[in-house]
């Protein structure tokens, strides 16, 4: 019994660490000074505050052009509030390929390559933001200024949180190149 106490003890241990380790990554990631920008990125997901926080930046003057990560599919209607809204600035969508921030990585180097973008404000909520910093920055070479969206709180939220983002960045430090 007792090897067995003290493995249920350093578990614990181990467990806390992470959970206070987390906490710089997760809960109070590094976001940056807003300042304008060639195009706001909105990274996808059903948290659709962050796509109103998109349409607040450019309706502000951040930038000439938003691009939607429309990445819950071409049938979810909520999306065509912002896909299909007339607005004074440029705004395009697209289903990323593949079906991650992998593939919204992807897609905006690609359009940095074809407009010239060296500076992009990307939105995405809080637990993502590190990740998505990481993930964006292998496929795009410009000046990257993160923007928190506002998300969820309480138990449930931040543990699946801390499980799902620790996973995706296992998968991102596998996967080599953009």
């Amino acid at each position: 019994m007792p090897g067995l106490r003290r493995a249920g003890l350093l578990l614990i241990a181990l467990v806390a660490l992470l959970g206070v380790a987390g906490v710089p990554v997760y809960i109070h990631p590094q976001t940056d000074p807003l300042r304008p920008a060639d195009a706001i990125v909105v990274l996808g997901g059903t948290a659709y505050e962050r796509f109103d926080l998109g349409l607040d930046l450019a309706r502000q003057g951040y930038a000439p052009e938003l691009l939607i990560s429309r990445s819950t599919g071409n049938d979810d209607t909520v999306m065509d509030k912002y896909c299909a809204g007339r607005f004074d600035f440029t705004v395009h969508c697209f289903i990323p390929d593949p079906w991650t921030t992998d593939g919204e990585a992807q897609e905006i180097r690609r359009r940095a390559a074809r407009f010239g973008w060296r500076h992009i404000i990307v939105v995405t909520y809080t637990p993502h933001v590190s990740r998505a910093r990481y993930i964006v920055s292998k496929c795009f070479d410009g000046e990257l200024t993160m923007v928190a969206s506002p998300s969820e709180s309480g138990v449930k939220f931040w543990t699946w949180m801390y499980i799902r983002q620790s996973g995706g960045y296992i998968r991102a430090f596998l996967h080599r190149g953009c």
